[in-house]
């Protein structure tokens, strides 16, 4: 029986994969959290991999505030970068077959069409400079892994954009939001499962890859399909942001293609 750890299993992630588990009687699944497993200390995942006879580990910890990352990159790449060498080292040394999840943001947004996994990195904002570290750790240290990069990630859990957006119309908010971004929206749920079917189908095909749900828009795009799609259109006014504007820059484009 392949046995799989999964870190940051208290995430939005980490809870679409522990809810989808028991879906697959030949995997062991053992979830970790921050507090039972920092990925940022060598000694605490060195023990969780010594006794833990591990084939796959799946690495949904990470950190995801970029404005905050813009501010203060230093968690940022503690984590993004940092733990996820970390991380490589012990499956590099204990024979662990690596899966991790990475961003659109390691682009840079001005490619006209998407972009496909052999395109050039150039992160513009911090969050994006450490998530790409942590894939160029991953490249130099590993032979077996498989780094899937995703984009605007929703689902019932955690804070996101389809709950906000849920919560502002519900209560009767005017929302504002901005055309200056396209890309595409995933359902984490989705994303489990697409993970885990690379588990299961057992081809060595390592490398790169893009998942997202396919369809591309902006965020304002998103907002009135998630009106729609819960019969608030009527509810709620939704306007176009003008003059939107963030501490740290934003990829204009970052649709991912497979």
């Amino acid at each position: 029986m392949k046995r799989i750890l999964v870190t940051g299993g208290d995430g939005q992630l980490g809870q679409c994969l522990r809810k989808i588990s028991s879906d697959y009687g030949d995997l062991q699944f053992e979830f970790y959290n921050s507090k039972t497993l920092d990925i940022t200390s060598s000694e605490n995942v060195s023990s969780i991999f010594s006794k833990g006879n591990f084939t796959y580990c799946i690495n949904c910890a990470a950190y995801t505030n970029v404005e905050q990352a813009e501010k203060t990159p230093e968690p940022a790449f503690a984590i993004n970068a940092e733990g996820v060498r970390i991380l490589a080292e012990q499956c590099r040394d204990h024979q662990v077959t690596l899966l991790h999840v990475s961003t659109d943001y390691v682009f840079d947004g001005t490619k006209e069409s998407g972009y496909v996994p052999d395109d050039l990195t150039n992160p513009i904002n911090a969050y994006g400079k450490s998530k790409l570290q942590g894939e160029l750790y991953i490249r130099d240290l590993l032979r077996r892994y498989f780094i899937v990069r995703t984009s605007w990630l929703y689902s019932e859990f955690g804070t996101n954009f389809y709950k906000t957006i849920l919560r502002k119309a519900r209560a009767g908010e005017d929302l504002q939001i901005t055309e200056e971004q396209i890309g595409c929206p995933t359902n984490a749920n989705n994303l489990a499962k697409y993970l885990l079917e690379l588990i299961a189908k057992e081809d060595p095909g390592y490398g790169i890859y893009h998942f997202t749900d396919g369809e591309a828009m902006t965020w304002y795009g998103f907002a009135e399909r998630i009106l729609r799609e819960n019969n608030l259109e009527q509810q709620v006014r939704l306007d176009r942001a003008r003059n939107y504007r963030t501490f740290a820059k934003r990829p204009k484009n970052s649709v991912l293609l497979f």
